[in-house]
Formats: C-alpha cells, sequence, structure tokens
C-alpha cells in the first residue's frame, strides 16, 4: 500500500471510530433533567419510554333538567342547597381571590365567563374549571342581548360558545343573558340554537355592581336567599370579595350549601 493511501485509510478509520464513540455516548449519557416545573410542549410519541402528556378533560357540556322551564331562576326548595353565580369579567386576580376563597370554605360556584374577557384572559377558563366550578356563557359582548334581533343574539352567544369550545373543549353547562335578568323569547330560541337547553336567571340579587359596601352586599343576600336559591354576583368588585367570606359563614350557620348550579338541580 503506498504510504498516502496508508494514511488516507488511517484517517478513515479513526473518523468512524470517533463517530461510534460519539452515538454511543449520546444513547447512554442520561440527559439533563427538565427545570423544576417545565414541561415541554411536545415529544416524539415513539420516543423510548415517553409517554405525552393526556389532553384536559372536556368540561361538561350543557344539559335538560326534565321538568325545569327554559329560563331557570332557582332549584329545588326542599334540599338545603343555594347556587352562588358570578357574572364572569373584571381583573383576574380579584377574580381568583373570589374563587380561592369559595374553595377554601368548601363551596362552589357558577361562572358566566364574558367572551371578550375569556380573549383578554384565556387561563382563567380552566381555572374555574380546575376548582370544581360550573363554567358558562354570558355572551361576547355583555351588551343587551334582548335588544337585538335573534340572528345577532345567536351571533353574541355562539362567539362565545366557541371561545369556552377552544378553551375547554365544551360550550359550557350554562348561557345568562348579558344586561338583563331575564331572556325574551327571541334570545331563548337562539340560547337553544346555540346548544343551551335552558337560560340562567336568579331569584337573589346581590346588588354588588352597584358597589354599596360588601356590609350591604350580605344583608342583600341574605335577606332574602333560602334553600335553591340562584344567587347573581360579579367578578371585578372588591366590595364582593370582601363580603363572600361573610356570606358563605352565614350560609353555613344556616345550614345552606353553596354548591354549583348543576348540583342544585342534580
Amino acid at each position: 500500500m503506498k504510504p498516502t493511501d496508508r494514511r488516507g485509510a488511517l484517517r478513515a478509520g479513526a473518523a468512524a471510530a470517533l463517530a461510534g464513540a460519539l452515538a454511543t455516548a449520546c444513547g447512554t449519557e442520561p440527559r439533563p433533567a427538565p427545570a423544576a416545573g417545565h414541561h415541554p410542549a411536545s415529544a416524539p410519541a415513539s420516543a423510548a419510554g415517553h409517554h405525552p402528556a393526556p389532553a384536559p378533560v372536556a368540561a361538561p357540556a350543557p344539559r335538560r333538567f326534565p321538568g325545569q322551564p327554559d329560563e331557570i331562576t332557582h332549584g329545588p326548595r326542599d334540599r338545603p342547597r343555594v347556587a352562588l353565580t358570578f357574572h364572569g369579567q373584571g381583573d383576574p386576580a380579584l377574580a381568583d381571590r373570589l374563587l380561592a376563597q369559595a374553595e377554601k370554605a368548601g363551596a362552589r360556584v357558577t361562572v358566566l365567563a364574558v367572551g371578550s374577557w375569556l380573549d383578554e384572559h384565556p387561563d382563567m377558563a380552566r381555572r374555574v374549571l380546575d376548582g370544581g366550578h360550573d363554567l358558562g356563557n354570558h355572551t361576547q359582548h355583555h351588551i343587551d342581548v334582548n335588544a337585538m334581533t335573534e340572528a345577532e343574539a345567536l351571533a353574541e352567544i355562539e362567539a362565545c360558545a366557541t371561545r369556552l369550545r377552544r378553551l375547554t373543549g365544551s360550550v359550557g353547562t350554562w348561557f345568562r343573558p348579558s344586561r338583563t335578568p331575564h331572556a325574551g323569547p327571541a334570545v331563548l330560541r337562539a340560547a337553544r340554537r346555540a346548544g343551551y337547553p335552558h337560560a340562567l336567571s336568579y331569584d337573589v340579587d346581590s346588588l354588588d355592581y352597584t358597589s354599596p359596601g360588601a356590609a350591604a352586599v350580605v344583608r342583600n343576600v341574605t335577606g332574602t336567599v333560602r334553600a335553591g336559591s340562584v344567587v347573581s354576583l360579579h367578578f371585578g368588585y372588591p366590595d364582593t370579595a370582601v363580603a363572600l367570606p361573610l356570606l358563605l359563614a352565614e350560609l353555613d350557620r344556616r345550614g345552606l350549601s353553596a354548591v354549583t348550579t348543576t348540583e342544585l338541580l342534580s
């Protein structure tokens, strides 16, 4: 063999050995552990030992409650339960505070989310559901839905439903009309077309959106609440956050449990 050929063969052999060593090292060295709290967005499903994180379970869908009217204002009066329902918009930190207060007291609530609020704060949808609460639809822009044509109302309801479905896998469990306690016939028809068998109203109004002070919010609720009541409250008002622990304590003193609207009617 010529000297030049021999040197070339030696170089080729050394390169092959080095490549083999590197391949062996890459396959046996432990991979760096991911940082605490880090979850890779995706990884090949075929990787040895890799099991992709399961997708979030889809939220419950709307259901018809036999014997209940198209618009529900309260639940059964013969069971010691009430439903605290929140119009969902406003400062998400305040919303999270209210949810945490309810959870600390062992209560579960119903949140009727505004679609534009979910656009700004999409994490709130899963926050509500992960806390064991009901999540529903309060139209896309929170304007007077009764003043719209049926087609316009349908568009408002479906726009919010689209956000909920994208974020949770469901259009939510409930629909509440915006800017009115009661849905007109056209809105009820539109809600049914959007997949909601019932509209959710209420029989107790806290009037917290008028910022009357925490004591007044508590009085407004406890003055008329009874078994089966559906109570209207709002995210976004500091009075409500101050009032809620006091209200929950008073309900407990009366032997009334705060449950989701689905639980109230089941």
